[in-house]
């Protein structure tokens, strides 16, 4: 009884996972922006962009609450060969680089993982020092719960903007004619004003 009350006042004794949440949550809603990453929120690729960045968000989380563990286990393989040492560099800086700047994640990735470490720091401070496998689970459902609820109220807010009448925004539907079709009205006027009028 005691354990779960403790569990239950964990918020409140290490903020930051409040700050990981809010943070979660502005990461969802800025996936769903068009701008970010290129594409529509109606694309039909929008679902393969979502998993992408979910899947980001847990590598981040992952490698934020056991660096130490996935570093060794880099330099083992580093350690094998010469020629894998070199591979593997150039193929983490090449994509890496490309992934991070081209695609312009660098700014997310930065802050989660920003917000990842003072929840490890709080941790500590409060002496609560949890399995890193245990760790990286419980941080990762935090971020994916904060970002699908981020994702849901983008998505909401994004459907009721396209399903406002232009009559409620006090813009009037202006009908479209195409351009072939403007072209033929010009002619028209223009044979009409060179056209001798009748005495």
């Amino acid at each position: 009884m005691r354990r779960l009350f403790l569990l239950l006042l964990l918020p409140l004794r290490a903020p930051m996972l409040l700050l990981l949440a809010a943070v979660s949550v502005y990461l969802g809603l800025h996936w769903v922006d068009p701008q970010a990453g290129g594409l529509n929120a109606t694309h039909h690729f929008a679902p393969l962009f979502w998993s992408a960045q979910c899947a980001q968000a847990l590598l981040v989380v992952v490698f934020c609450c056991m660096p130490d563990l996935l570093l060794r286990r880099f330099s083992v393989m580093l350690a094998a060969s010469r020629v894998v040492t070199l591979v593997a560099t150039v193929l983490l800086v090449t994509i890496g680089g490309l992934y991070l700047l081209h695609l312009e994640v660098f700014s997310n990735v930065l802050i989660l993982a920003a917000s990842v470490l003072l929840v490890r720091l709080d941790l500590v401070r409060i002496r609560l020092a949890p399995a890193p496998g245990l760790l990286a689970l419980l941080l990762a459902l935090v971020v994916l719960v904060g970002a699908n609820l981020g994702h849901r109220l983008g998505t909401a807010h994004a459907s009721d903007n396209e399903g406002i009448a232009p009559e409620a925004t006090g813009q009037r539907a202006q009908p479209q004619v195409s351009n072939r079709r403007r072209l033929l009205l010009g002619r028209v006027k223009t044979q009409q004003q060179r056209a001798p009028q009748a005495p």
